[in-house]
């Protein structure tokens, strides 16, 4: 078996016309490859880091430990699922709804059990979790404008955060305690930076859009009087 459904090749084993098109949906089709593999490991992972690091109350540093390396896991597939995806051509629609979702159901659980064990002041949660949902609104605010690009500042944020969370999992004293402090900071004030300039390159992207369109109409309204 190949995942191939008998209309993509025509019903006689050989590839059907259509080039790009026709291995587009060849991949469409094909729910079960690497990337999105990935992708639903990364949502399994989400659950079994919750009970490592909780377990035992929440404060063994063997358990914290485990569930340091789940969340790593995690953040690693993370890079690699949209890296295969984009390389081989293997987004799926799957992928673009899970592939956010579990980036940000791995982070919201760190955050809210790092800070259930106050571990973590709750404002900080409150800010990265907050920022997240405003860029999720944001895009649908301008979704039928374009789509926003990820910055570099973006991509800087993401492994900010990842390398502060990680390290407030893993059970910490001392000199490298206050390092994670610092580490932090950096992903927090990241998080409100990178929000600020989504937010006004979603603007700038509504802006145009309904320039676009009004322009367009005009156009429309002035060829119909003639």
């Amino acid at each position: 078996m190949t995942g191939v459904p008998a209309s993509a090749t025509g019903g006689s084993g050989r590839p059907a016309p259509g080039g790009k098109l026709g291995a587009a949906a060849v991949n469409q089709a094909s729910l079960w490859n690497i990337a999105n593999i990935l992708t639903m490991l990364r949502l399994v992972l989400v659950p079994g880091f919750v009970a490592l690091l909780l377990a035992d109350g929440g404060y063994d540093p063997v358990w914290r430990a485990w569930a340091w390396a789940a969340f790593a896991v995690a953040m690693i597939t993370d890079v690699f699922d949209g890296h295969l995806a984009r390389t081989y051509n293997l987004v799926t629609d799957f992928g673009k709804i899970a592939d956010p979702i579990a980036d940000k159901a791995i982070m919201g659980a760190a955050l809210i059990c790092l800070s259930s064990l106050g571990d973590l002041p709750w404002w900080v949660t409150g800010v990265i979790l907050g920022r997240e949902l405003g860029i999720t609104l944001l895009r649908f605010w301008v979704i039928r404008y374009g789509v926003i690009p990820a910055s570099r500042g973006g991509k800087m944020k993401t492994l900010a955060q990842g390398t502060a969370v990680g390290m407030y999992v893993l059970a910490l004293t001392g000199p490298l305690a206050t390092f994670r402090f610092w580490v932090m900071t950096v992903a927090v004030a990241l998080t409100v930076l990178t929000g600020l300039d989504y937010v006004k390159q979603a603007v700038v992207l509504r802006r145009q859009g309904m320039a676009a369109e009004r322009a367009a109409r005009a156009e429309r309204e002035a060829a119909a009087e003639q």
